[in-house]
């Protein structure tokens, strides 16, 4: 067994991987940057390790990361998701010193992070995937060729890309001229290649991705589907599990799907396979994602896994806890992306202390966060103040309990999503269960709610004057 990991991480997702090892008796070790000096996975941790003032280079220096870990006498390193997470070099170096990465073989991060790779594997499993190039495009006047074939509008995309990053929707020949060298000079600064590849665009898709574990004996079995198409500019705002979306033939056939998928490459610990639901009902491979990924809460809680744990165990070498048919789903879950930002200022990330901070309770609500009172949320890395899950046993009664917990949510101090969420919430197209990835972009007066306050009362106005106070 496992006795101590190092979380080569930060935030919320730093926070969910310590809890889940004291749970287990594993011991934790943090790390942390100067400006993460006073961070919530800093203070729950049994050991943390400062790696300098520079508050991303520590978080991104695989060699350091290990180092600490054989340092401080972990055996097992967790990456979380962002940073190393999905990079193959992390894994190798763990390998190399005798530390157990909390995650697939770096040879299927490498495979499936390459996306005309990945593309190749599904192809040859017969996991459909959408009409594109099967090879990394030579050239601009390669780009024109597919496009003619595979028809109008196309998704240029960088092959190592992520995150919504390196992606540019191509209308006709001229915008595909206009963005070519665009993509290709993002994808060189962004992921350190200047491979692009071309595929069909599918029009206001459906995103649907399902949750797959695998161990070190072949066994793979899938926790069900997640509909993340609440999305703004390919980032993910609200994540649904299962989707109300699917009947059940789709979803067996999803799922199916997706653990042919991780088959076809020898896929160990957890991972996401993610498609894309066209308007005739037609699923298309589009990505594996080979590490944890941030709406795994959703699918934990209409499980009862915790994937996190199962991912430590089958890093240890052991079988999975459970086979398929010992997996059931109940009732459904939404996960919220509480993020700094200002969705009247076209999502202007807004940074700075945290005020006043409570979060929300009651039954079926869990929040996943890093901030507390008085936290100074540094401009360094991602806007995510917290996650909010709420669970219920039917659709009306999931929409009624997110209504409530995201009201109850207390974060002041910075300007967040919230009132966003709520707008979402009141939209009868959201209510309706039909949705697609166009949505935000179609519901453009979403952003035009107004706050409501409360009326002030003395016990408001003496607790504000006494946090006015404690903040000079």
């Amino acid at each position: 067994m496992i006795k101590k990991i190092l979380v080569a991480n930060r935030g919320e997702i730093a926070v969910r991987i310590v809890r889940a090892c004291a749970e287990m008796g594993i011991k934790s070790v943090a790390v942390y940057s100067d400006a993460d000096r006073h961070a919530l996975h800093v203070k729950k941790a049994d050991e943390a390790f400062n790696l300098g003032p520079d508050p991303l280079g520590g978080y991104l220096n695989a060699h350091r990361l290990v180092n600490i870990a054989v340092m401080s006498g972990c055996d097992a390193l967790h990456p979380g998701y962002g940073f190393l997470s999905e990079n193959p070099q992390l894994a190798d170096i763990c390998v190399r010193r005798g530390i157990t990465f909390i995650g697939p073989k770096a040879s299927v991060i490498r495979k499936m992070g390459n996306k005309t790779e990945a593309r190749r594997a599904m192809i040859a499993a017969k996991v459909p995937v959408t009409p594109g190039t099967e090879d990394n495009l030579k050239d601009l006047e390669d780009a024109i060729k597919v496009a003619s074939e595979v028809g109008y509008p196309v998704m240029l995309k960088a092959t190592s890309g992520g995150g919504g990053r390196g992606i540019r929707r191509c209308e006709n020949e001229n915008e595909l001229k206009q963005n070519f060298d665009r993509v290709v000079s993002e994808a060189t600064k962004a992921f350190g290649s200047a491979d692009v590849f071309l595929e069909k665009c599918i029009d206001s898709p459906r995103h649907i991705e399902v949750q797959i574990l695998g161990d070190s004996s072949g066994n793979v079995i899938h926790l069900f589907e997640r509909d993340c198409s609440i999305q703004r500019r390919h980032q993910k705002l609200i994540e649904i599990a299962p989707s109300p979306q699917l009947n059940s033939k789709q979803r067996d056939y999803v799922c199916k799907m997706a653990v042919r998928a991780a088959k076809a490459v020898g896929y160990e610990n957890a991972g996401t396979v993610e498609f894309l639901l066209d308007e005739n009902d037609e699923f298309y491979f589009m990505e594996m994602n080979t590490r944890l990924q941030v709406e795994h809460t959703i699918t934990e809680q209409i499980t009862g896994m915790d994937i996190v744990q199962e991912q430590i165990q089958i890093a240890a070498g052991n079988p999975l806890s459970l086979q398929q048919k010992q997996i059931h789903m109940r009732g459904y879950a939404m996960q919220f992306r509480i993020n700094a930002e200002d969705p009247k200022n076209d999502f202007l990330p807004n940074f700075g202390r945290i005020t006043r901070y409570y979060a929300a309770g009651g039954p079926g609500v869990r929040t996943d966060a890093a901030i507390y009172t008085g936290y100074i949320f540094p401009p360094f890395y991602d806007s995510m103040c917290a996650k909010l899950t709420v669970w219920a046993l039917t659709w009306d009664q999931l929409l009624a309990r997110a209504n409530r917990a995201l009201r109850d949510v207390g974060l002041h101090g910075v300007k967040t999503t919230k009132p966003f969420h709520l707008e979402i919430l009141k939209s009868p197209v959201f209510r309706s269960g039909k949705f697609n990835t166009s949505f935000v972009e179609e519901h453009p007066e979403l952003v035009n709610y107004s706050i409501r306050r409360p009326p002030a009362d003395l016990a408001a106005v003496v607790a504000a004057a006494i946090i006015a106070h404690h903040r000079f």
